[in-house]
């Protein structure tokens, strides 16, 4: 008499799509890490600085835009010395940048091993998210070696609480890059034209978020009515509240972060549906 197999694990590609797999995830949590090392160090593996990349490109940035736009262009930084100003902004910026650029190319990048061997799916992208805090990390020691720099030259900062916001403004730039990442990792199977136009469409939305230019600029050019408009990119009300709180200077809008917020679950929210949906036969498009 043959006895009925007992199966401890059953892999299908039938499953819902709002199931987020939470408990998957978890239990392959020792894969997750070893992503993150992965991401890490292939990025630097053959560079002969390594990490140091991580300093140099703010820097090299900033310093740029300190010249372009603070003294050519003549663009007024709300008192703030340039360098520091464009950091600040720069410093959020990098990683919801870092988080969308990676996300959005999970399924063409990873398409060898997806192929090969069954883990929960959402692995790459969440490794790439939590990989890029490493990076920030960084980059935000950099930021603040700055900060006490000018503290000590006599530049007056007003440094306040709401720096405690910053592990809610990191979640929600990560919530909004890994969200917008996914849904243009899901297209781009089909359509790879949305990657071409990914790299040129970051670019125009810095220009469009308070980075180059303080948002005061943009509220003297508005009608008082009209003041919202410059807080509807999601990121904006992000990096002012960053700014605000480690600057003094900036806005901080409870209405903008709520803005954020919501913008920010629902990216994550029709990400994974659309990432589960497309993950059952990407393959036969990839």
């Amino acid at each position: 008499m043959e006895e009925t197999q007992k199966w401890t694990e059953n892999i299908s590609a039938k499953h819902s799509l709002l199931d987020f797999k939470l408990k998957e995830i978890w239990d392959y949590r020792d894969l997750l890490v070893l992503m993150v090392r992965r991401n890490f160090v292939a990025n630097y593996k053959q560079t002969i600085l390594g990490p140091l990349w991580f300093f140099i490109n703010p820097i090299i940035t900033s310093l740029m835009f300190t010249v372009v736009f603070g003294g050519i262009a003549g663009i007024k930084t709300d008192g703030i010395p340039g360098i520091l100003f464009y950091l600040s902004g720069l410093t959020l910026w990098n990683y919801f940048q870092d988080c969308l650029s990676g996300t959005s190319s999970v399924f063409r990048d990873n398409a060898s091993i997806f192929g090969k061997v069954y883990f929960p799916r959402l692995i790459m992208p969440l490794s790439i998210v939590i990989g890029n805090l490493l990076k920030f990390l960084i980059q935000f020691i950099l930021f603040l070696i700055f900060l006490f720099y000018y503290i000590l030259k006599g530049v007056h900062l007003q440094i306040n609480i709401y720096v405690i916001l910053l592990p809610i403004l990191l979640v929600l730039m990560a919530g909004i890059g890994l969200g917008i990442g996914m849904i243009i990792s899901s297209m781009t199977t089909k359509y790879r034209d949305l990657s071409y136009l990914l790299s040129f469409g970051v670019s125009l939305l810095m220009y469009a978020t308070p980075i180059i230019y303080p948002i005061s600029m943009i509220y003297n050019k508005l009608p008082e009515n009209f003041h919202w408009l410059a807080m509807i990119n999601p990121i904006s009300p992000i990096i002012e509240a960053f700014k605000y709180g480690f600057l003094g200077e900036g806005v901080l809008s409870w209405g903008g972060l709520l803005y954020s917020t919501l913008f920010a679950f629902f990216s994550i929210f029709f990400g994974i549906i659309i990432f589960n949906k497309v993950e059952r036969s990407f393959m036969d498009t990839v």
